[in-house]
């Protein structure tokens, strides 16, 4: 099944700590009100994403969909951190926190039989359209919908939703008469 990554989650240190307050007023397309959530809150345009910084030196990225994109945003933000006189001393190890990824599995899905058939799952339609599926190997969440739609959270590595996906569908095809 192909499947499509939607966002990425990283974060990094580095090793320094920054001034927000004092980088807020310099840094066009920026928000920083500490009353209300303690980072710093950049955007970029090319690749599209958000980065929140702390005054610790802690970094994530966000809106990315590869650690391709993650690096070129982390070293956009590393070279306007220089120009602003942060002195970042060495490279930065980019750690995946979070993927989301998109698949349709190419037919409508009954969502009350996954839930009788399927352990660890929650189904409550009053309250939320799909049924939320958490897979212990590998350690990934899916929320299914009726349409066939299927989104993956919570992995750390692509391979990881390769697998969650294989897995899922095999465990469908268990199920007697799927479809509605």
């Amino acid at each position: 099944m192909k499947f499509k990554v939607q966002n990425m989650i990283l974060s990094t240190s580095i090793n320094r700590e920054i001034k927000l307050d004092e980088l807020s007023v310099k840094l066009d397309k920026s928000e920083y009100e500490p009353e209300q959530f303690p980072g710093l809150v950049y955007r970029t345009e090319e690749p599209k994403s958000g980065i929140l910084l702390f005054s610790s030196g802690m970094l994530n990225i966000t809106g990315v969909k590869s650690v391709a994109q993650a690096r070129k945003v982390f070293n956009q933000v590393i070279k306007i951190l220089r120009s602003y006189g942060v002195r970042v001393k060495k490279k930065s190890v980019l750690k995946i926190q979070n993927i989301v990824a998109t698949v349709n599995i190419g037919k409508e899905i009954n969502l009350d039989k996954i839930g009788f058939y399927f352990q660890n799952t929650e189904y409550e339609p009053e309250q939320f359209p799909g049924l939320v599926y958490r897979m212990d190997d590998p350690h990934v969440v899916f929320l299914l919908f009726s349409s066939g739609n299927v989104v993956c959270v919570g992995a750390k590595k692509v391979d990881d939703i390769k697998k969650g996906i294989n897995k899922l569908v095999r465990q469908l095809r268990k199920i007697p008469k799927i479809g509605h």
